[in-house]
């Protein structure tokens, strides 16, 4: 009977380590598990919204680099159809300088013409008159008259 004595021990002790740990261990242990169970599933919860959280600020910051890049390219657009206006104001410009220029060139050259024409017929009169001048104090012989025109055509 020693052996079922001991036995009966043996069962009442187990039973009392399995009521003791089911009532002072157990507890606590479970309750650090649920805490880290908790801690492990906010932490989880935690990290999908700051990738959800992250996700969001990649798209805003796609939509402002967007918006960005189409106000560059708007503002781009604008000074190219700026620099177009002032290239042609300035053509427009640089023809109607061309053409007074011309004009008063033109203008020059008429009154140079118109000088040179007055010149011209001074010099023509002055050689009539030299020539009639000459052909009156000679007397009228057909070989001086040629001679004298001769002498004419030499001296111009």
């Amino acid at each position: 009977m020693e052996f079922n004595v001991s036995l009966l021990g043996q069962a009442l002790t187990f039973a009392i380590l399995v009521w003791f740990t089911m009532k002072f261990v157990w507890p606590p242990l479970t309750n650090m598990m649920d805490e880290r169970a908790k801690r492990i599933a906010d932490g989880l919860s935690a990290a999908e919204r700051g990738r959800q959280d992250l996700q969001a600020s990649e798209k805003r910051v796609a939509d402002e680099l967007r918006k960005a890049r189409q106000q560059a390219a708007e503002i781009v657009a604008g000074a190219e159809k700026r620099a177009n206006l002032i290239v042609d104001e300035a053509r427009v410009a640089a023809d109607s300088e061309g053409a007074r220029i011309i004009a008063e060139a033109k203008g020059r050259i008429d009154l140079e013409v118109l000088r040179a024409k007055d010149v011209l017929r001074e010099q023509v009169a002055m050689l009539a008159v030299s020539g009639a001048e000459k052909i009156l104090r000679r007397e009228i012989d057909p070989a001086g008259h040629a001679d004298l025109l001769a002498s004419i055509k030499a001296e111009f």
